[in-house]
């Protein structure tokens, strides 16, 4: 379930800092958290997709890593990154 290009496109122009930035980690972030929510809308109507929870998992845990990988060298931008998008840490 990819996200539509229109979307990916006004989460990169939200979160990018500079220009031509589309990669750092907090694009990354919005990103998934972005996935992680309609994935999260899917499970709940189709409980029994398990191939769909084993992938949910799998992006949970990269935007952990994400995550601390912000914590440890930008903590300003941690901060800001979670209260964007309403993450608890």
């Amino acid at each position: 379930m990819p996200l539509k290009r229109t979307k990916k496109k006004t989460l990169i122009k939200k979160h990018q800092d500079h220009e031509k930035d589309t990669g750092s980690a907090s694009v990354q972030i919005a990103i998934l958290t972005s996935r992680i929510d309609q994935v999260t809308k899917h499970l709940q109507e189709h409980k029994k997709d398990n191939d769909a929870r084993k992938g949910l998992l799998g992006m949970v845990a990269q935007r952990r890593k994400l995550l601390v990988y912000l914590k440890m060298n930008q903590p300003t931008k941690y901060q800001e990154v979670l209260e964007a998008h309403g993450l608890k840490r």
